[in-house]
C-alpha cells in the first residue's frame, strides 16, 4: 500500500510526455522538430548531414545541416554549436560508429534544460530526432499511449515557423513512372526532388495512356489531363507492368522527355537470357549458366553446370522469388522437368557454396557505385534478400567488384541499377541486375541518401543550374 501511495505521490510531482513530442532548439535556430521518445536508447540523437567540424577561439566546433521537418527535405538550416565529445554508437546495422556530440538548450512544452546530442544522418528514419533517456528520466514519465503531450504543432503553425526558410520551387518538373505512391523509393524519390526545388509528380503507370499520331502524339492520365510538359521520367516498373510502362517511356522519349532508364535498358535487363548473354559478350563473369526447353536435354544441362546443388531460375523473377535451390541430381531433374511441363521458361546455374548465403548489392547512379551493402540469408535459406528475411549491412567492396558493378550497368545501358554480386573462390561473379532497385534497405544500412544521387544525375543529364 505505501509502495503503491508512492509511486502515485511521485508521479503526480512528475511531468508526462508521449511517444512522440515536439522539441525546439532556440539556440540552434531549430523552431521545431519531432522527436522519437525512447527510453530503451541512453542517448538523444539529432539529425544532420554535412557535419564539418572546425576550430574556433581554440575549441572544436561543428556546423552541420539539418532538415527539421519529416518527409521535407527542402527547409534545410545550418547550425553551428561546440563539441563536447565524441561517442561510439551502434547504427540500425548493428554497426558501431563515432559521432560527434554537442550540448544545447532544449525546449520541450514549456519547459527549457540543457540536453546531449549525438550528430547522425538519420534520412532514412522516420524521425529526424531520437530523444533517449538521459534527457528525461530525472523530470518527466513516458506515457506510450499518448503522443505530443507537451503540446502539439498543428500543419499551418509548422508552415509559419519555417516559411523564412521555404525556398520558391523554379526547378525541374520531374514525374515518377510506378505503381504504389505510399512505397519508401517512391516516397524518397519525391522527397529528394522536392528538397532541390523541382516539382515532383507520381505518375501511376496503369492510369497513363497514350495518343498515337503523327501530328500530335500525346500522353494522357485518368481523367483527361495531358502530360506532355515533363522534363525527366524517373521509371520505378513493376515486372507485370513491364510492356505497358515501357510503352508509355517510349512515348515520353518521343516526346522529347529524359527518361533515367531507357524503355529498351529495362526490357534488356528483365529478360535474364538475353542480359546473361550480353554479359557472356562483354567478358563479365557470371556464374555457369544453362539453358534448354527440351526434357529429354534436362540430364545433360545439370551436367554442364557441374551438377547438384544448382540454382532453378524463373527468366521472370524478381526479389528472390522463382528461384529454387535443388541439392541432388534427382530433385533438380524433378524440378526443371516440372516447369517445363506448364511451359515456364528457366535457367540453371551453378551454386556458389563459399558464398554462404551472402551476396553483394552496388547500387549505380551514371557509371559511380554510390552505395554498396552485404546482404545476408536467414538461416536456412540460401539467397540473401531482404523481402525474404535477409539482413543487410553496410560494407566495403574492392575494386574489382566496383569495376564489375560498373561495366555491368553499362553493358545493360542503364543509368541507375542495382547490380548483385557474388563473392566466389574465382572471383566476383555477376548474379544480376535490377532496373529498378529499391532504396528502403540499402539506405537505411548505409545512411546514403541515394534519392538525392538520382535527383542529381537528371540535373547533370539536362544541364540544370550549370
Amino acid at each position: 500500500m505505501f509502495k503503491r501511495n508512492f509511486a502515485l505521490f511521485y508521479s503526480k510531482l512528475m511531468k508526462v510526455i508521449g511517444s512522440v513530442e515536439w522539441c525546439g532548439f532556440p539556440k540552434l535556430g531549430i523552431p521545431a522538430v519531432k522527436a522519437r521518445v525512447d527510453s530503451g536508447a541512453k542517448t538523444s540523437s539529432l539529425q544532420a548531414n554535412k557535419i564539418k567540424p572546425f576550430i574556433k577561439d581554440g575549441q572544436e566546433w561543428v556546423k552541420f545541416e539539418i532538415n527539421p521537418i519529416q518527409d521535407n527535405r527542402s527547409i534545410i538550416l545550418t547550425c553551428e554549436e561546440r563539441v563536447t565529445g565524441r561517442r561510439l554508437i551502434k547504427n540500425t546495422s548493428g554497426i558501431s560508429e563515432e559521432r560527434l556530440v554537442i550540448t544545447s538548450l532544449m525546449k520541450l512544452g514549456q519547459h527549457e534544460f540543457k540536453v546531449e546530442l549525438t550528430l547522425a544522418n538519420r534520412d532514412a528514419m522516420e524521425f529526424r530526432m531520437l530523444l533517449g533517456r538521459d534527457a528525461f528520466m530525472d523530470t518527466f514519465l513516458v506515457d506510450v499511449s499518448q503522443e505530443c503531450a507537451q503540446g502539439d504543432v498543428t500543419e499551418p503553425e509548422l508552415k509559419a515557423l519555417y516559411k523564412a526558410f521555404d525556398k520558391e520551387k523554379d526547378g525541374l518538373r520531374i514525374a515518377v513512372l510506378a505503381s504504389n505512391p505510399k512505397l519508401y523509393s517512391n516516397k524518397r524519390i519525391i522527397e529528394a526532388g522536392e528538397a532541390r526545388g523541382h516539382e515532383m509528380v507520381f505518375l501511376n503507370v496503369e492510369h497513363s495512356y497514350m495518343k498515337l499520331d503523327v501530328n500530335s502524339p500525346e500522353i494522357r492520365y485518368r481523367g483527361g489531363n495531358i502530360l506532355n510538359q515533363f522534363d525527366a521520367i524517373i521509371p520505378r516498373i513493376k515486372p507485370a507492368v513491364t510492356f505497358y510502362g515501357c510503352a508509355l517511356l517510349r512515348q515520353f522519349k518521343h516526346l522529347g522527355v529524359y527518361c533515367l532508364n531507357s524503355a529498351d535498358a529495362i526490357t534488356q535487363s528483365r529478360d535474364k537470357l538475353f542480359a546473361s548473354l550480353l554479359f557472356s559478350e562483354n567478358d563479365i563473369n557470371i556464374p555457369i549458366t544453362g539453358f534448354a526447353k527440351s526434357p529429354q536435354d534436362t540430364k545433360d544441362l545439370i551436367r554442364m553446370v557441374n551438377g547438384a546443388p544448382l540454382i532453378i531460375k524463373l527468366l521472370e523473377s524478381t526479389q528472390g522469388r522463382g528461384v529454387v535451390l535443388a541439392e541432388t541430381d534427382k530433385a533438380a531433374e524433378s524440378v526443371i522437368n516440372a516447369f517445363k511441363s506448364v511451359k515456364a521458361n528457366i535457367l540453371v546455374q551453378e551454386f556458389i557454396k563459399e558464398a554462404n548465403g551472402q551476396d553483394i548489392r552496388c547500387f549505380v547512379v551514371n557509371g559511380k557505385v554510390v552505395a554498396a551493402m552485404q546482404r545476408q540469408a536467414e538461416k536456412g535459406e540460401f539467397r540473401a534478400n531482404i523481402h525474404q528475411g535477409g539482413t543487410a549491412s553496410i560494407i566495403k567492396i574492392t575494386s574489382d567488384e566496383r569495376r564489375l558493378a560498373i561495366k555491368a550497368a553499362k553493358t545493360l545501358n542503364l543509368a541507375v541499377a542495382g547490380v548483385d554480386i557474388i563473392r566466389s573462390n574465382k572471383g566476383p561473379l555477376l548474379l544480376e541486375v535490377n532496373s529498378s532497385p529499391g532504396l528502403e534497405g540499402i539506405e537505411k544500412a548505409t545512411g546514403i541518401d541515394i534519392a538525392n544521387s538520382m535527383i542529381l544525375a537528371i540535373e547533370r543529364r539536362l544541364k540544370f543550374n550549370i
